[in-house]
């Protein structure tokens, strides 16, 4: 709408998921006038944006904001796609948050000679003093340049998944271990395809120990209150799962049901993939993880008395299955009868619509606890943007009320002597 008269709103959100909604209820229980900008419809990501058979990785009782939990869910389950995206919908409503679903921000920049920001979007500009951006981590897949597109295989990302009936028939190579790669890999050989998955770096906790679920365990040790990864870990992936009513991802036990293992896939000529010879190095560091985790949680109970059920056979790791100790380094994709190439290898984000000088060389915003480098300019719902929690359903409600009280704050300073 080229030469309309701007809409004025002193806060705009963008982005209507998690992070949008929790900035709306900070917001809005601040007094701050506001407009939630959804280009779909209200948490599209869980609706559309991945598989069907998707659940929460984490229990009902933990993945929900203070104060509402998921009525009808068990408390230890873990919520479907479905389920979540109707708990963001019924809590948006609850609280009244001002959401525009269908409008999408077209760009945003600095008004010239004048406090704020100018928003262009597809229902016409706004002129606003504060945005807060919470478009997410997962806005363009990522698939690495290995394979070439004329390859004579199906190649897919994890994003554009559903079922194991979209595919065609044959075998299916799964690159990628982390949460999304080991569900996708496990639901496609229970439906009876031959699976391949190429293990990379990563950690793996256990889902329950000693009767209580790892989001428990990693509350209980002050793990999500780590405000930096670990050196070296800042992208290393989680093999982590609710699955089928929640389970330790071991890739032993994977192998053991058919699935076969091999090390990160690092190129591809004539029809063939190679693999590196870092596959039992990345299962070595997953266990040296799991096993750390599982000694903390029993010092834990032991200098706290807590009388929790003793768990030895959880320590007990199994032989390294013939894959990992003889690594299939080379696959033949049309001799092992692959036909589809599943890529489980992320997303990156996506500011290109953000003309603000605000975005680093490596593409990743320049803030501190979501406050950006550019004053009146937010973040919310990214990996480690005030700690660990930060990207889980509860933790962006913290960060959400960090970042309105910051606004709060900016707003007393500019009403002073007005």
């Amino acid at each position: 709408m080229a030469g309309a008269e701007p809409e004025r709103i002193e806060a705009v959100v963008v982005g209507g998921g998690q992070a949008g909604i929790a900035a709306s209820e900070h917001l809005g229980r601040r007094g701050v006038p506001h407009v939630v900008l959804e280009r779909d419809r209200i948490a599209e990501r869980w609706r559309t944006g991945r598989w069907d058979s998707l659940v929460a990785n984490g229990p009902a009782w933990h993945d929900c904001f203070p104060g509402s939990r998921f009525d009808d869910v068990d408390p230890d389950a873990y919520p479907g796609k479905d389920r979540v995206a109707e708990y963001f919908v019924d809590y948006a409503a609850r609280i009244g948050a001002p959401i525009r679903e269908g409008v999408e921000v077209l760009s945003a920049r600095r008004r010239d000679g004048d406090r704020g920001f100018h928003v262009e979007t597809t229902d016409g500009p706004i002129d606003a003093e504060y945005i807060v951006v919470a478009t997410g981590p997962f806005q363009i897949p990522v698939i690495p340049p290995l394979v070439p597109a004329d390859a004579p295989v199906l190649q897919l990302h994890s994003s554009d998944y559903r079922n194991p009936e979209q595919l065609p028939a044959g075998g299916v190579l799964v690159v990628g271990c982390g949460a999304s790669g080991v569900q996708i890999a496990d639901e496609l050989r229970r439906a009876g395809r031959t699976v391949h998955i190429a293990v990379g770096p990563h950690t793996r906790p256990p889902r329950r120990y000693r009767d209580r679920d790892v989001v428990w365990w990693l509350g209980a040790l002050g793990m999500w209150d780590m405000q930096t990864p670990p050196a070296g870990a800042e992208h290393v992936t989680i093999a982590f799962s609710g699955a089928y009513g929640g389970r330790t991802i071991d890739f032993r036990a994977l192998a053991a049901e058919g699935i076969t293992l091999h090390g990160r896939a690092d190129g591809y000529e004539d029809g063939v993939v190679r693999f590196a010879d870092d596959l039992a190095a990345n299962i070595a560091e997953g266990d040296r993880f799991y096993l750390e985790l599982l000694e903390q949680a029993d010092a834990y109970v032991a200098r706290n008395g807590i009388g929790l059920p003793e768990e030895p056979a959880a320590h007990e790791l199994g032989p390294l299955p013939a894959c990992v100790t003889e690594p299939i380094r080379e696959l033949d994709l049309a001799a092992a009868g692959i036909s589809t190439i599943l890529w489980a290898t992320g997303f990156r984000t996506d500011y290109a619509w953000l003309d603000i000088d605000v975005i680093d060389d490596r593409g990743r915003p320049i803030h501190q606890r979501g406050v950006a480098a550019e004053p009146g300019l937010y973040f919310l719902g990214l990996p480690w943007l005030s700690h660990r929690g930060s990207s889980f359903i509860w933790g962006v409600w913290h960060d959400a009320d960090f970042v309105a009280n910051h606004i709060a704050n900016q707003r007393h300073y500019f009403a002073y002597g007005t």
